[in-house]
């Protein structure tokens, strides 16, 4: 699957993540977003700049949708992920699902699961 035929801002955050760029990371997202990163909340652009600077461009994550389902104003993408953390304990490929919420062409929610595969 290719990032372009994402939504605009899905596309964006998956090319800023990959280009290790805060901000145009930081540019898709709304005033009051909130993003919860492995039931960790990161409420407000201040928080969510710190947790991208530390978790994403400073880990050097790499993402690469597999598939992606949009439903409403939600885009769920799942994406192969990489970079320089600790892997131990993880399947490769490490697949995570990327849940955002879009309002007005910017991110204004984002959640990301390590879902369980279904049998």
């Amino acid at each position: 699957m290719s990032a372009s035929t994402l939504p605009a801002p899905v596309a964006a955050y998956v090319a800023a993540t990959n280009a290790f760029d805060i901000e145009a990371f930081m540019a898709n997202f709304a005033d009051g977003a909130l993003v919860n990163d492995h039931r960790n909340e990161f409420p407000g652009l201040a928080a969510i700049r710190d947790w991208a600077q530390r978790e994403i461009i400073g880990d050097r994550v790499t993402m690469q949708p597999v598939e992606a389902t949009t439903r409403g104003s939600g885009v769920a993408v799942t994406a192969s992920v990489d970079g320089n953390f600790d892997k131990a304990g993880l399947p490769s490929p490490l697949l995570l699902t990327f849940y955002f919420t879009i309002d007005d062409g910017q991110i204004v929610q984002l959640v990301i699961v390590h879902n369980k595969p279904t049998v």
